[in-house]
């Protein structure tokens, strides 16, 4: 699958090796093209998967602020809900097609 905005892919992997959670697909650390995130200061803390990183996501000229998050450290009762260990997996808003 990828998550791609406009014509650039921001992350590409193997549908197995994604987690659904709550409707949004969360891509492995790894698969993530990092260059077209940077961290973003807004705060979040999920009340059972902990707190949440936003990220900005950048590609050419345009910003989307907080269109992309994790969870660097999710509580373990988040992780044992989702069946997964889920840290630092990155999903992406609605501006970002997530496809096959």
């Amino acid at each position: 699958m990828k998550a791609v905005l406009n014509d650039t892919v921001i992350a590409e992997a193997p549908r197995e090796d994604l987690i659904s959670i709550e409707g949004n697909w969360y891509f492995p650390p790894s698969s993530v093209h990092a260059e077209h995130l940077s961290a973003s200061p807004t705060p979040y803390t999920c009340p059972w998967k902990g707190e949440c990183q936003y990220f900005t996501v950048t590609v050419g000229d345009e910003t989307l602020p907080d269109r992309a998050w994790s969870y660097p450290h999710p509580y373990a009762s988040g992780i044992e809900r989702v069946g997964k260990d889920f840290s630092d997996y990155v999903a992406f808003w609605k501006e970002i097609r997530v496809i096959e």
